[in-house]
């Protein structure tokens, strides 16, 4: 079994995790966000969505599918192509409402398959190759990879507690 195989399979499972607590509510419930700093479901997906877009589309050296694909035309947020979604205040975060459950689903589903797409085609050997030295140790693509999966894999976790917050179950 290849490496991006466990990573894959991971992905999987943050997905099922968001799919399942996404059923359980309602539209609104998953706009919701029960507390100032804990995001909504909605937030959570279309920010797992963007994350997983970003960062392999900088890995695989294409456009982000968030403007290519028409994602962003889609989802009409008050908020700029460029948001650094990952440094949302409160504020900003309840700017990401969605009345159309398929568009959040649909572009989590997007940009999961796309990341599957990249993993199941690299070569392992490239793992290691250093794509970002800004950071001290430099940043391997493994660790890139890593990274994207592991925040998929925690907000995914995040959307389960945030729709027991506001279902109070």
């Amino acid at each position: 079994m290849k490496n991006t195989q466990f990573a894959m399979e991971m992905l999987d499972r943050a997905q099922e995790r968001f799919e399942d607590t996404f059923a359980q509510m309602t539209t609104e419930e998953a706009n919701e966000m029960p507390a100032p700093l804990i995001k909504s479901v909605i937030w959570l997906m279309w920010h797992t969505a963007r994350e997983l877009d970003m960062q392999i589309s900088d890995l695989n050296g294409t456009e982000y599918l968030w403007t290519s694909a028409g994602w962003s035309e889609k989802f009409a947020l008050d908020l700029p192509d460029d948001t650094e979604d990952y440094r949302h205040t409160p504020e900003e975060a309840a700017k990401v409402i969605v009345t159309d459950r398929q568009l959040v689903r649909d572009y989590l589903s997007a940009s999961v398959e796309f990341t599957k797409q990249y993993l199941d085609k690299i070569d392992e050997g490239s793992l290691a190759d250093v794509i970002d030295t800004n950071w001290d140790p430099p940043v391997t693509r493994q660790v890139r990879i890593i990274s994207a999966i592991d925040d998929a894999v925690m907000h995914s976790g995040q959307a389960v507690y945030t729709r027991r917050l506001v279902l109070g179950k």
